[in-house]
């Protein structure tokens, strides 16, 4: 996709897509010094949100966590779940776009009944609900999104995290923001084979597998509010332990990242034995269809969600769908309107 076609252009969700490569060029990872100092006094850090501001920001924290073995309890539950656990020990950030989204305000007021003065809010809006009952308030650079589907944010708020994570273990970035931008830019305006693109649009469902990272479960939202097509994750090896019963041999599996171990299994049950079209999102060729992309070292994964971004649109728009109009979903879920 590209801004200079009418065709991608005229669509905000397109136009917002395309932002992120100046949001990842220009992110600022000093922001994140004093807080991440807090956080790692107090040893344990909740993430929490709904929908997008939770799952690829918060779940790319945790893989980063556990891989680099940080002495860091790093959880992440949605907002009504995370209210029934004892956070008084926890560090907290809340994170809401709209900074009104209800679930997230509730908690954080529930925080400060309770004391706790380890409350952050991360938001694309300044003076919010949030705001009021949160101790410390980081906004988001990339501004309000007009488009129903999070696009920019979800990187911010992802990079905002990890850079608390990086700040903790000293860990440098294995290349420069400017160079990741531009492999960003790469993934969003790359070709996508039309034969990918027509197997998706016959198919009823579209399956994402991979790390449970965030990066195919979002894409899997996304498949969703972008294709309106039914879509489903199937977290590590969980397309190939039960699930393959019930897939059609016109489904199709986008499994980003395949861990090698894995890939003869894949090939196994969902080739040859459903029949159906696998294809790889990695930075490497793999014995599947591969929409491949730069290598961008642990950095990876942000390039994973911006080539599966572009493939969504592409489905999409050779569906006939308007991208920035979803018949049900709304951009604001649940608002708080101070009940």
């Amino acid at each position: 996709m590209n801004l200079t076609d009418e065709k991608y252009s005229q669509y905000a969700l397109v136009r917002e897509m395309m932002d992120t490569i100046d949001v990842v060029k220009n992110f600022d990872r000093n922001q994140t010094g004093n807080v991440a100092n807090e956080i790692q006094s107090v040893g344990s850090l909740l993430l929490t949100g709904e929908g997008s501001s939770r799952i690829f920001p918060a779940k790319n924290a945790i893989r980063k966590t556990l891989t680099w073995g940080l002495d860091l309890n790093v959880a992440t539950d949605g907002s009504r779940q995370s209210a029934q656990y004892d956070l008084s020990d926890f560090a907290v950030f809340c994170a809401s776009n709209s900074g009104r989204t209800k679930e997230v305000v509730l908690l954080a007021k529930k925080l400060a009944e309770i004391g706790n003065e380890h409350r952050y809010a991360l938001s694309a809006n300044k003076g919010t609900i949030l705001e009021e009952a949160c101790r410390e308030t980081f906004v988001l650079t990339c501004g309000w999104e007009q488009a129903v589907a999070a696009t920019k944010s979800v990187i911010e708020q992802a990079l905002f995290y990890e850079s608390i994570l990086r700040h903790i273990t000293n860990r440098e970035i294995p290349v420069s923001y400017t160079e990741l931008s531009g492999m960003v830019e790469n993934a969003l305006t790359m070709s996508i084979d039309p034969d990918i693109i027509k197997a998706a649009v016959n198919a009823k469902t579209i399956f994402f597998a991979g790390y449970n990272d965030g990066v195919a479960e979002e894409l899997t939202l996304k498949t969703n509010e972008i294709t309106r097509k039914k879509s489903d994750f199937l977290e590590g090896t969980y397309a190939v332990h039960g699930i393959e019963e019930v897939m059609d041999k016109n489904d199709i599996v986008f499994v980003v990242d395949p861990i090698e171990e894995e890939i003869e299994k894949f090939k196994e049950v969902l080739v040859d034995g459903v029949g159906l079209k696998v294809v790889a999102i990695a930075n490497r060729e793999t014995p599947f269809t591969t929409v491949k992309v730069q290598d961008a070292g642990d950095l990876s994964p942000y390039i994973y969600l911006c080539a599966g971004w572009n493939l969504l649109v592409e489905i999409g728009l050779a569906l006939g769908i308007n991208l920035d109009k979803p018949q049900r979903a709304r951009k604001v879920g649940n608002e708080y309107l101070g009940q």
